[in-house]
Order: structure tokens, then C-alpha cells, then sequence
């Protein structure tokens, strides 16, 4: 089953930090919390890496919080209940995304997205990027029982494109996709052009592969390529 032009039978992203530069309007949303308590906005490369672990790292940047702190609650809802109504004003794909995902489509080679953001958000997101409309299985977080890194998000994304995951392979920007992806039984790609927000760089975190760029990961998908 695997295509002519790849070894591979499906190719699986992370979101935020892995396919798309999503830490613009995360930090913004952020900002707004900091703003509305009058206090001043941490600048954004600052706040950039605390993205990879969404709301409760974004939380621990700006305020210094973990989720059994009092405020955390009330401090998640008000964040995102700000990024829901902000959700595509600057994110973006990363430079040479747009153009990996043409070569896959035209080499009819499937990709699916499968990120711990919630549905909530990552549905009208991913549609409004033009995503989700191109992705063969789209898993968020909260689309199965368990987040990454438990392997079930990766098996049900596979399941669902009936894709088998010994045969795939799973890209992400954090310690916990690599975790995940070789627990499904995937070879794994650690992005290292992403946000990479754990303690441990990605030469650390035992992937098959490190990119510094996505268009690194053509290499990797079309080997035989000239």
C-alpha cells in the first residue's frame, strides 16, 4: 500500500509549533489576561516556548501558575474564551508547510493532524486554515479518552485513515510527540524550528530524525527523490 514515491504509508503532524506558527495569537491571548490585570505584557519570545504546552504552559509563563493553583481555573476559561474569539489573526503554516503538504497531496501520499489542543479549538482552525478539509484523520486532545503522550490520539488517527502507523510517520515540536509516536510504533520526527518548550532540547528526546527546517522533512518523506 505505501506510495510509489515514499516508503511511508501516512504522514501525522502536531499542530501548534509542527505545522503551523499558532504562539502570535496564543501569547496575545495571554497578553490580554497580564493587560486586564494591569500588568505589563511578557514579550513574546519570552512567552513562544511555554506555547508547545498550550494554556497551562502559556499560564505558567505569564503568571507563574501550575493547574493546582486557585486561579488556574478561572485564569484557563478567561484564555480561552480570549483565543477563541482571536483564533487565526496572525498564525500561519511555516515557511515550506504550504508546500510539503502540495507534494503530498499530489503525490496522493495521506497526512492527519493529531494535537492535545481541544476540538474546540483545533476544528475552526484547522478549517479555517484549509486543513482539515486536506487531512485524511484530524485527533485533538479531548477527540479520545487520553492526550499525547499516550499513543491512542496517533493508533486513532491511523485507525481512521486506515493507515497502518508501523508504516507512518509522526512530526512534532515536543519531548511528548516523540513519546507518542514511538509508542504507536511510528518512526518520529522531532521539529526543532518549533516552539520545543521542554527542559530537554530535541537531540535529547531519542526521535528518529531532527529537522532545523520543515522543508528537511521532504528528504525524510520522498528519499528517492533526486
Amino acid at each position: 500500500m505505501s506510495n510509489a514515491s515514499s516508503p511511508y504509508q501516512g504522514i501525522f503532524f502536531d499542530l501548534d509549533g509542527t505545522l503551523a506558527d499558532t504562539a502570535p495569537d496564543l501569547v496575545a491571548a495571554t497578553n490580554q489576561l497580564l493587560v486586564a490585570r494591569n500588568q505589563s505584557p511578557k514579550p513574546y519570545e519570552f512567552l513562544r516556548p511555554y506555547a508547545s504546552a498550550g494554556a497551562r504552559g502559556l499560564l505558567e509563563g505569564a503568571f507563574g501558575i501550575a493547574p493546582d493553583h486557585a486561579d488556574f481555573i478561572a485564569l484557563r476559561d478567561e484564555f480561552f474564551s480570549n483565543y477563541e474569539k482571536a483564533l487565526l489573526v496572525d498564525s500561519k503554516l511555516f515557511d515550506g508547510i504550504g508546500h510539503l503538504l502540495d507534494q503530498m497531496d499530489d503525490a496522493k501520499l495521506p497526512w492527519g493532524i493529531i494535537t492535545n489542543k481541544s476540538e474546540r479549538f483545533t476544528n475552526p482552525l484547522t478549517e479555517l486554515m484549509g486543513l482539515r478539509q486536506r487531512a485524511v484523520s484530524t485527533v485533538s486532545g479531548d477527540t479520545t479518552p487520553y492526550s499525547k503522550p499516550h499513543p491512542e490520539p496517533i493508533l486513532h488517527a491511523a485507525r481512521v485513515a486506515n493507515i497502518d502507523p508501523t508504516k507512518s510517520i509522526y512530526v512534532g515540536d515536543d519531548i511528548r510527540d516523540v513519546i507518542a509516536g514511538k509508542a504507536a510504533g511510528m518512526k518520529t520526527v522531532a521539529a526543532a524550528y518549533g516552539y520545543c518548550g521542554c527542559k530537554e532540547p530535541p537531540e535529547a528526546w531519542g526521535a528518529d530524525y531532527l529537522v532545523d527546517n520543515p522543508r528537511d522533512l521532504l528528504k525524510i518523506i520522498f528519499p528517492n527523490r533526486e
